[in-house]
């Protein structure tokens, strides 16, 4: 994968599989956790470089979820 496709990172994010199981939509989540569907559209694509702690703890807090059932580390090797 070329160096701008990943986005300099090996962190896979499960927001799909998250709101699947639960029956929620992105715009359910970004209205409940005070966020921007954009913004949850990025970080659900795996483009987010950053992730402030207080929005992980809301969406965390919404989906009855830990972070490491949001985030996973998966090395390019």
């Amino acid at each position: 994968m070329a160096e701008d496709e990943h986005e300099g990172h090996d962190i896979e994010v499960h927001l799909d599989k998250l709101l699947s199981e639960r029956g929620m939509t992105v715009t359910e989540l970004a209205h409940r956790v005070g966020v921007t569907n954009v913004n949850l559209s990025v970080l659900k694509n795996g483009r987010a470089k950053a992730i402030r702690f207080t929005t992980l703890t809301r969406i965390c807090e919404v989906l009855d979820c830990q972070p490491g059932d949001l985030l996973s580390y998966r090395p390019k090797s």
